[in-house]
């Protein structure tokens, strides 16, 4: 074999194999980011929500299934974020405020989950809700005391949270959409809450056609 031919079919391997590596990394070409990589692996997974035990601003103390029967719109979130957090926090009252009252606490509960509870406490919690008029009743706001109960939640969940070294975290943030027997329906864009509005609406309203 001549070296003309045999560097012809080194590249032409290369490039196959540099497809099929392409191809199995971005699920079949769906993903083109890690982070759309996550996303379309928990819509395939569709998790369900683990059994933690959550304390909220008003100091009460439960577990998430206290919440079976309804839907659940979630965020994940730490109080003394100075980034993202409040952005996503404004972008979820926005579709709180869009949901008919009456499916308010009856049909779904929106839930803002904090991944720093040694800092979020209740009264701390009860101090940032205020910032978005978070009723702590049909949008509470918690945080889980327990840390593996947090860590196996933000594993099933794909909510990646590394500490910068300076007190604060790295984070991806995003709508977290659960049915009402705990599984992830949705996993959505925060910055798109006109979308993330019709979706919860449509979904509570179908069901209760349904």
């Amino acid at each position: 074999m001549n070296k003309n031919l045999r560097n012809v079919i080194l590249i032409c391997f290369s490039i196959v194999l540099s497809f099929f590596l392409f191809y199995f990394g971005t699920n079949g070409f769906q993903a083109f980011t890690a982070e759309s990589a996550r996303i379309n692996r928990l819509m395939e997974e569709k998790p369900i929500f683990p059994d933690v035990t959550l304390e909220d601003s008003k100091e009460r103390v439960y577990p998430f299934s206290e919440f079976k029967g309804k839907y659940a719109m979630l965020t994940f979130i730490y109080t003394s974020c100075t980034d993202v957090c409040p952005q996503l926090e404004m972008n979820l009252a926005e579709v709180y405020n869009q949901v008919p009252k009456e499916l308010l606490g009856e049909e779904i509960v929106f839930l803002s989950v904090s991944f720093d509870p040694e800092r979020d406490n209740p009264t701390t919690l009860e101090k940032y809700q205020y910032f978005f008029n978070s009723d702590g009743e049909t949008w509470r706001m918690a945080r889980i005391n327990n840390q593996e109960e947090l860590d196996s939640l933000l594993d099933e969940f794909g909510v990646i949270v590394i500490p910068d070294g300076e007190g604060g975290f790295t984070h991806n943030s995003a709508f977290y959409f659960v049915g009402r027997d705990g599984e992830l329906l949705e996993v959505m864009d925060y910055k798109k809450t006109e979308a993330a509005a019709d979706k919860v609406i449509d979904t509570l309203l179908n069901d209760m056609e349904g």
